[in-house]
């Protein structure tokens, strides 16, 4: 009896672990993808990720990853909520030709697995001063802090913390063979369905406990960034904040040319509002910003004077030079951020196209503005005429072949005396008597 009771009780006991097994294998693999630089909308997205497929008991979280580096802040947040994931994370350093240099490598290292595509490379993590000259208490002080941080992750995992602290102090890239042979990551995948294959069956360490991977044939669930997500993250790029500030100045030179809170006043304030939204997650140099600054009141004060030319080919000066500086700073940076510049190609392209405009649409939108009207009555002010009726004050006048009510605001005027509009008065014209030129036959005056 003893015995049967032990044999039902392992029979259960094994058909619970393959009822675990089996929805366990069931679980889905969620997957994100990471690319550009690092900034709070990556860490942002990669939380709520985590997030949800906490709620959807997913069985592992794959980041594929592909950054040259970003802010420091987002960089932490984001190895903090790898390293507090209870569900197994990947980082996928993925496709081919993808890198995880600068922030990327502390992002690989917070992850449970680190895996990379062929033809890939990872590192490069030293701290470089851009345009300026550092303390070496300083350079050594940031140095120091961010290779402690780097062993520490790599230690976590059991990675070689002796490469990782190399690649801070030496700037130091590898391509993915070499990253599985020195202990850099735990594998090389040729894709997504080799890397599931790959890790099946691999017990890694959470937060809350080691799990054992069922990911082999496990049902993918694609999770990207939302709409909003996307547009946030495309406008941090280097090239899209200058694209918008130089936009920004486009509508705003428009505007003013043409007062009155058109379109181009709307597009100023959102090209403005999202350049600043940009700005706030890229290292930018207020030098640069300054320069920049300095070149929109030189295009301003030039459309607004009659010194356009002058001033707008001298606003030219320090657009580009405030252009080139924008995202190089005088102080050492992060290691976690890579060097970012603006295209010489962009900047020359918009500065030519600043110059266009402002020396050709804007100035014929000014003589316009500045010309008489050339539709209803105002288009008479300035014309000569004669009086149908005598103007006591009100009568009647023909201009350009036209009949007009009018009145006469100074002088006497009689049927048949030649007057000249002088404004417009409601449905009016309103007229003085026209100067009459002498031609020398009639005499002003006697001896």
């Amino acid at each position: 009896m003893k015995k049967t009771s032990i044999a039902v009780l392992l029979v259960l006991l094994l058909l619970g672990q393959w009822m675990a097994f089996a929805q366990r294998a069931g679980d889905p693999v969620t997957v994100i993808e990471i690319r550009g630089v690092i900034n709070p909308l990556s860490a942002q997205y990669l939380e709520r990720t985590l997030q949800l497929a906490r709620q959807d008991r997913a069985q592992a979280v794959v980041i594929m990853l592909d950054t040259p580096g970003g802010l420091e802040t987002a960089m932490r947040e984001m190895v903090q909520a790898l390293m507090a994931s209870p569900v197994p994370t990947v980082v996928y350093v993925a496709p081919q030709g993808a890198r995880a240099t600068s922030a990327g490598l502390f992002i690989a290292l917070a992850a449970d697995v680190a895996a990379m595509a062929p033809a890939t490379h990872i590192g490069a993590a030293h701290p470089v001063p851009l345009g300026a000259e550092t303390s070496e208490v300083m350079d050594e002080k940031m140095i120091s802090d961010a290779a402690a941080f780097a062993r520490s992750l790599a230690a976590s995992h059991g990675r070689n913390v002796e490469w990782v602290e190399r690649a801070v102090r030496e700037s130091l890239s590898v391509t993915a063979e070499e990253a599985v042979a020195l202990g850099v990551v735990e594998l090389m995948a040729e894709d997504l369905d080799d890397l599931l294959a790959q890790i099946d069956g691999r017990e890694v360490e959470t937060a809350q406990g080691t799990v054992t991977l069922q990911t082999q044939g496990a049902p993918v669930e694609r999770r990207p960034m939302n709409l909003v997500e996307r547009l946030l993250h495309v406008i941090t790029d280097p090239n899209i904040a200058f694209l918008l500030l130089s936009l920004g100045t486009l509508f705003l030179l428009a505007e003013l040319a043409d007062p009155g809170l058109s379109v181009a006043g709307i597009g100023a304030v959102v090209s403005f509002v999202l350049a600043y939204v940009a700005l706030g997650s890229l290292p930018v140099n207020w030098a640069g910003v300054g320069l920049l600054a300095l070149s929109v009141a030189l295009f301003v004060a030039g459309l607004l004077t009659d010194t356009e030319a002058v001033l707008t080919v001298g606003g030219l000066i320090p657009f580009v030079v405030g252009a080139l500086l924008l995202f190089s700073p005088f102080t050492i940076t992060s290691p976690a951020m890579p060097s970012l510049r603006v295209s010489p190609w962009l900047i020359g392209g918009v500065g030519v196209t600043i110059l266009a405009f402002s020396m050709v649409v804007l100035r014929a939108i000014i003589s316009a503005a500045r010309m008489p009207p050339k539709s209803g009555a105002e288009r008479l002010i300035g014309e000569h005429g004669t009086a149908l009726t005598d103007l006591t004050p009100d009568g009647h006048v023909r201009v350009d072949l036209q009949d007009w009510s009018a009145i006469a605001t100074r002088g006497e005027i009689r049927a048949g005396d030649a007057v000249e509009v002088v404004g417009v008065s409601g449905v009016r014209l309103e007229v003085v008597p026209a100067q009459v030129e002498s031609d020398g036959s009639e005499d002003k005056g006697g001896v």
